[in-house]
């Protein structure tokens, strides 16, 4: 007998489950909710990426070592710092030593461990190749991790300078403008075009301020919303790989993680139509998935792979004729391999170009945006000075 928690969205699905790992359920009934302070202390204790990238390469290196499965988790539950990440790999070690085999127990822990992750293990527990997949997977997650805080840490920069200088702007408006405007109504002084077009939107944020921002607010919630459908988040997604800057580099960092994916999976032992659909699933953007959809439709019907990417427009050609010199040749998983290693550099010089470029654009931006405001406030003063 076994007793414990499974996260589901109905009590069928629980039970689907559960039958899945090949347990008879005796009793099922749901869990109490949280309270408040419970779920206050979790907040922001979840298992991040770089979190899964130590448990991996560490378990890696302990199977290279020949430890078995429940003796190397046991050494991660003292070597994990974040206790969440200790109560899953106990977790983990409960059902593994209860006789459940590993992709299983990481399969209950579907915030953690990916879809692609678990099942690339069962693929190794099946072929008696775990040692080998976990080092496939130590990097793979490692270089997916990479390629986000890459993206993620070359936007930092510029999104607060933005952030500060949107500020500065809100306090210029709201608060030194209406004091000069009040000098210049006294004065009766004329003042130039420019002035006068800030002054009008001086006045606009004062009286409509509160107004524009719940209207940007309600926009921005009904955008979010609608970007959670099917059809809105397709509408997103299309957006993001076709933008005129950075859909480039979203093109290149899409490619790179699709066919380092296809070419981990395949690499691990997965049928190809299995790896196909996983790597559907993990790619993150909705133009590619359909293309993947099409390919798997296409292998299914004794079709290939290239002929269902060949009419995807975001898919480059060299990407096709490649993949389809891989099919012909047999070597699939070596092609695929080579594609993603090109894109990952594609996608490390893009950022590279990106971040120079944002310096000099963001200098120049604000440059102007401060040049136009010290004028508006400069020019009418010494006229009036001038006047006196």
């Amino acid at each position: 007998m076994r007793t414990g928690l499974v996260s589901a969205s109905s009590r069928e699905a629980a039970l689907d489950a559960l039958q899945q790992n090949k347990l008879t359920v005796v009793a099922i009934r749901e869990a109490a909710s949280q309270s408040f302070l419970e779920r206050s202390i979790a907040f922001g204790s979840g298992v991040k990426q770089k979190d899964i990238v130590v448990f991996s390469r560490q378990l890696s290196t302990l199977f290279e070592a020949q430890i078995p499965v429940a003796e190397a988790l046991k050494t991660l539950i003292g070597e994990a710092e974040k206790p969440a990440l200790r109560r899953i790999i106990a977790q983990i070690l409960d059902d593994v030593a209860g006789g459940m085999i590993l992709s299983q127990a990481l399969a209950k822990h579907p915030a953690a461990f990916t879809s692609f992750y678990v099942q690339l293990v069962r693929s190794g527990e099946e072929s008696g190749r775990l040692r080998e997949v976990f080092t496939y997977l130590a990097d793979y997650v490692e270089r997916s991790y990479y390629l986000a805080a890459k993206a993620k840490n070359s936007m930092i920069y510029p999104v607060f300078v933005l952030i500060a200088f949107t500020g500065v702007l809100v306090v210029m408006l709201t608060v030194v403008f209406p004091r000069l405007v009040s000098i210049f109504e006294e004065t009766g002084q004329t003042v130039p075009f420019y002035t006068q077009a800030i002054i009008y939107v001086s006045l606009a944020l004062r009286r409509w301020g509160l107004l524009l921002l719940l209207l940007i607010a309600g926009a921005a919630a009904v955008l979010w919303r609608w970007g959670l459908t099917s059809p809105g988040k397709l509408f997103f997604h299309r957006l993001q790989v076709r933008a005129p800057v950075v859909g480039g580099l979203y093109r290149r960092l899409y490619m790179a993680r699709l066919t380092d994916n296809l070419q981990t999976l395949i690499a691990g032992g997965i049928p190809i139509l299995r790896a196909l659909a996983i790597s559907g699933d993990v790619v993150g953007n909705m133009v590619y998935q359909k293309a993947v959809a099409r390919a798997i439709e296409s292998v299914k019907g004794g079709g290939t792979i290239s002929s269902a990417f060949a009419g995807t427009p975001e898919i480059p050609p060299l990407v096709t004729q490649m993949v389809k010199i891989g099919e012909t040749s047999g070597r699939l998983d070596f092609i695929l391999g080579s594609i993603a290693k090109f894109y990952r550099r594609e996608v490390d010089t893009a950022l590279e170009n990106v971040v120079a470029l944002i310096e000099p654009a963001l200098i120049i931006f604000l440059g102007v945006g401060i040049g136009v405001l010290v004028a508006s406030v400069l020019v009418p003063l010494y006229n009036l000075v001038g006047a006196i």
